[in-house]
């Protein structure tokens, strides 16, 4: 059952020496299973920061090298450091609704973003349990800001890349438990697939081919400007 939890892909590609130069450097493979797990899922919820990649499609190597990512995306990569460290994991697809992106996406790209965005989170299997991990697409210290810049907030909280009931009491750490932090935004649910290549061939971002080159041109460079500027106050 193991082995297809655990086995490489175009997309999880964590033979690629930069993976695995990482790897050997944050000794993640001398840890015990939990300490490598947490580790791992530290490192890439906040020294991979909260950002918009090219594509979903992009492997591994691809969001490390860029450094930044989302749901999707920075998932791949998760992916990759855990299958790498022997820790067996599979990858979730939903739909989110736009709303829960407004404020990182901002006037024309907001108007004209599809009502329904393509959304994943990772489930690892750790002691004979499956656990759902989603709170390592936004980095803490974004989250920070945006709790300072949202103050008054003390329910629930939909925007920016968030959609949670609890603002001020986030489920973002791991200690064997689910962690959220765009789960209340889910409108559709895809099921799990052993692998992100899978789940793209069968589910994806359906916009138009103009759309879409406005999005890699224009839209993802403008919401980026919007995460640095919440980032930066």
């Amino acid at each position: 059952m193991k082995d297809k939890y655990l086995r490489e892909t175009r997309m999880v590609d964590f033979s690629n020496p930069a993976i695995q130069k990482l790897i050997q450097n944050m000794k993640w493979k001398e840890m015990g299973e939990f300490e490598r797990i947490k580790a791992i899922y530290n490192y890439v919820r906040d020294d991979v920061l909260f950002g918009y990649n090219i594509d979903d499609g992009i492997s591994a190597s691809k969001v490390l090298a860029d450094g930044y990512g989302q749901c999707n995306t920075k998932g791949t990569l998760f992916m990759a450091l855990l299958r790498a460290c022997n820790i067996p994991c599979r990858v979730h697809g939903f739909t989110i609704d736009k709303r829960l992106q407004k404020g990182a996406m901002t006037g024309l790209v907001y108007r004209n973003a599809p009502k329904s965005i393509f959304h994943s989170w990772v489930e690892i299997n750790f002691e004979n349990q499956w656990y759902e991990l989603e709170a390592f697409i936004l980095d803490k210290t974004y989250i920070k800001k945006l709790q300072e810049q949202n103050s008054e907030c003390t329910g629930a909280f939909c925007g920016y890349g968030v959609a949670v009931k609890d603002f001020r009491n986030l489920s973002i750490e791991f200690d064997r438990n689910n962690t959220y932090i765009q789960s209340e935004g889910i409108n559709q649910d895809f099921g799990v697939y052993d692998c992100p290549d899978e789940l793209l061939k069968e589910h994806h971002q359906e916009i138009s081919a103009f759309k879409a080159f406005a999005y890699r041109h224009i839209g993802r460079h403008l919401m980026n400007h919007n995460v640095r500027k919440i980032r930066e106050r």
